[in-house]
């Protein structure tokens, strides 16, 4: 039988992260900073590193977002964190709330190379929803595609709107930002 369990990205579970988004420690990969901080407040975090910039993330009170494992193995991603902690999403002039409420916000979903198409996503969305509940998220937005078609991989991170709707999220809007020429939904989900 298959275990799923999935854990917030501490400094312990750094590595693990690391496993999932850039196996092979490219300096110049995205370490899934580019949507969260400036160039310069990389640097601040990590120096010249994009590395240490993220590994700086993870010891904050709310890390930057879970780690889903099957049967021990990291195999998924998920960037989920209050929208207030994440300057470039607070600043942004085309992803605007639509409201008051101080929602936690999923902004990049990746499934390790070798896992995807096995269900990963579901178990990793799940598994975010949770700790975000459980860390007192009153509500979780998400901001994906609704392709017609097949998902050009390229902007994959962003998922779509039924692997949202599959884990209980509603479209509540649309954003003024596009990936890969479609408009980007606001998709939420409510505390139970």
């Amino acid at each position: 039988m298959t275990t799923w369990e999935t854990h917030p990205v501490t400094e312990d579970r750094f590595d693990d992260l690391a496993t999932v988004i850039n196996p092979n420690r490219r300096t110049n990969h995205c370490w899934c900073l580019s949507h969260r901080v400036s160039a310069a407040e990389i640097r601040d975090l990590g120096g010249d590193s994009r590395e240490e910039a993220m590994r700086t993330l993870t010891r904050r009170a709310h890390p930057p977002g879970v780690v889903t494992y099957r049967d021990g193995e990291p195999v998924g991603w998920c960037s989920i964190t209050p929208r207030a902690e994440t300057p470039r999403l607070v600043a942004s002039t085309l992803i605007r709330p639509i409201d008051d409420v101080p929602v936690w916000s999923i902004i990049c979903v990746v499934v390790r190379s070798g896992h995807r198409k096995q269900g990963v996503v579901g178990h990793l969305i799940d598994g975010a929803v949770e700790y975000a509940f459980a860390n007192g998220a009153p509500a979780i937005e998400a901001y994906p595609v609704d392709p017609p078609g097949r998902m050009d991989l390229t902007m994959a991170f962003v998922g779509t709107k039924a692997m949202f709707e599959h884990a209980g999220f509603r479209q509540v809007g649309v954003t003024d930002a596009v990936a890969s020429r479609m408009p980007r939904l606001i998709m939420r989900r409510d505390r139970p």
